[in-house]
């Protein structure tokens, strides 16, 4: 099942950014790729849609672009998680495992 941007609820793909990025400092690509790879291949991330929202983060402060090479020499920016990221990840790993819970809960009873 391939789940494209715009099916995963709102945040997730942030969330997502911000969290493999907690690891080490990736580029866009590399992004998309971890988190293809980390998600057994259900999720993959669309460039219309990572890169926009690696621009919002960056403007956010949650994260720093530096010009770097890539594994295929190629020039590419790296992004890396900043303090603020660092927070803004927790505060929204929170929020999305209430959500969750609170959505399993209605799918158990309802």
């Amino acid at each position: 099942m391939t789940m494209h941007n715009h099916d995963m609820p709102p945040g997730a793909l942030v969330l997502l950014i911000l969290r493999v990025l907690r690891s080490e400092s990736l580029h866009g690509y590399a992004i998309a790729q971890r988190i293809h790879t980390l998600s057994s291949d259900a999720l993959r991330v669309e460039e219309g849609s990572l890169y926009p929202a690696l621009q919002k983060i960056l403007l956010k402060g949650w994260v720093t672009a530096t010009w770097g090479t890539s594994e295929t020499s190629r020039k590419v920016r790296f992004y890396k998680l900043t303090r603020s990221g660092m927070k803004q990840l927790e505060a929204e790993a929170s929020q999305y495992d209430r959500k969750t819970k609170a959505i399993q809960a209605i799918l158990r009873t309802a």
